[in-house]
């Protein structure tokens, strides 16, 4: 008797599940140390009507970067593939024999990949039309998104990281300084190049070579303290660079938006030749101000492409942000954002009552979905018109993106088109597997629980099952 009602007492307890877990998932999350109850699997055949496998499927759960699919997604179907951004050049004032007798205006569309090499491209327009000379201020115009007075380090305490970039109107090459570090045993020294460089921005090197024969993780033995002043940043590098790394990348952010547009320009402005007597201001466009350059974007195809392969937030946060704008909120907010997005989900009947969103990136402690959501949603995505551009976005499995190094060794190699998320007490995964028998499943795995960083032995294992054993 008491066996049954411990029995009746773990059916009530645990979901359901439709088919057995794989005994390799199992055992992965076994030792792994992560208990089923933190986990949530669905698989599922694009055309079926029921799922293959299902577990903890309507748990409401935090999907890290997998949430990406949701953004992009509705985007590429909302935009269209060939939707473009654009970043505008005004002069207000008076151009004449190559001077600007008045201020020069940026106003920023929202282009989440407005790169070096392409405002690079913006300035050289300038150039073309003769101006040469710019005698008022640089005025940024950034008001079609609401500016975020966040911490950047709120969400982890890192607030330099590239990833922690807040979302901005004229956002400019993401807003990232990358210092390439060369070894130099001759001096005992390290070499620093700065890219961008820039005319506002001062890096001190302080840092000395160390003799290991071991590189380890470098970034934890180096420091940067940032000292701003007036329109200049300093950054203090120090710490001990272990000359068995070779020649690293270190990508930081360290300067605010509007000093970092400024400093790039007045160095790029420079090297075309041109003058720039000004200062720096904020403000929008004046209606009589004269359009003097224009500037597309690459089109969201290709940015949903580098977002989603990269795991890009900062560039998903802009998309998000952009589907705000274009339902016609101006400017755009998160939570017009969020209205567009479940706007869009009603227009498509799929129910997603769980589904909560705080920036689309993935990319924080509050975001949440359930598997069979999140599942059918992609199920929907792979009927849409935009199929293809969705799935030609996602990493494939052991060729490119973050899967480059996952299942190498596998027959699943090449066969699985797969977004990755991760966050601390978080892993997740979710795509389309090609099984051995040309047949194609939707798969997603999460992973809620303070082991979670174990989780992938397990994640692999699903899709390699799915690979081998789907089509049983």
């Amino acid at each position: 008797m008491l066996k049954i009602l411990l029995s009746l007492l773990l059916l009530w307890v645990l979901p359901a599940a439709a088919g057995e877990i794989p005994a390799a998932v199992s055992r992965a999350l076994k030792d792994a140390n992560i208990p089923l109850a933190a986990t949530a699997l669905w698989v599922q055949e694009v055309d079926a009507a029921k799922p293959r496998l299902a577990w903890n499927e309507r748990e409401s759960m935090n999907p890290a970067s997998t949430m990406k699919l949701v953004t992009t997604y509705a985007a590429l179907d909302l935009l269209g593939p060939a939707y473009v951004w654009k970043t505008e050049v005004f002069a207000h004032g008076v151009v004449s024999d190559g001077v600007l007798a008045g201020d020069l205006y940026l106003r920023g569309g929202g282009d989440p990949k407005l790169t070096y090499e392409q405002f690079g491209r913006l300035l050289r327009q300038l150039r073309g039309r003769g101006i040469r000379e710019i005698r008022g201020d640089l005025v940024l115009d950034r008001s079609a998104f609401i500016i975020s007075q966040a911490d950047p380090g709120k969400f982890d305490a890192k607030p330099m990281r590239p990833y922690n970039v807040a979302p901005d109107a004229l956002l400019l090459n993401f807003k990232a300084t990358t210092l390439q570090l060369i070894p130099d045993p001759a001096r005992h020294a390290v070499t620093v190049i700065t890219e961008p460089v820039s005319s506002n921005l001062d890096v001190l090197n302080k840092m000395s070579l160390g003799n290991g024969k071991v590189c380890g993780d470098w970034r934890e033995r180096l420091r940067a303290d940032v000292f701003s002043r007036s329109e200049m940043t300093r950054i203090v590098l120090t710490g001990v660079f272990p000359e068995a790394c070779g020649e690293r990348y270190w990508n930081m952010a360290a300067q605010d938006h509007p000093l970092y547009v400024l400093g790039v320009f007045r160095q790029l402005w420079t090297e075309l030749g041109g003058t720039f007597s000004g200062g720096l201001r904020e403000g929008s466009v004046p209606d009589e101000a004269l359009a003097i350059a224009v500037l597309s974007s690459p089109t969201l195809a290709e940015v949903v492409r580098d977002t989603n392969k990269f795991s890009n937030n900062v560039m998903a946060r802009q998309v998000f942000l952009t589907l705000g704008m274009e339902s016609g909120q101006r400017p755009a907010t998160p939570e017009g954002s969020d209205a567009a997005i479940r706007s869009w989900l009603d227009a498509r009947g799929i129910a997603i009552p769980e589904l909560e969103l705080e920036n689309g990136s993935g990319l924080s402690r509050r975001e949440r979905i359930s598997a069979v959501s999140l599942g059918r949603l992609l199920q929907t995505a792979w009927k849409s018109s935009v199929m293809s551009e969705l799935m030609s976005s996602l990493p494939v499995a052991a060729v490119d993106g973050t899967m480059k190094k996952r299942l190498k060794k596998n027959g699943i190699a090449g066969q699985a088109h797969v977004k990755t998320g991760y966050l601390e007490g978080v892993r997740s995964i979710a795509g389309y597997v090609l099984d051995k028998s040309g047949r194609r499943w939707v798969v997603v795995f999460f992973v809620n629980h303070a082991n979670a960083g174990n989780a992938q032995a397990a994640q692999d294992a699903l899709l390699d099952w799915v690979y081998e054993q789907g089509a049983k």
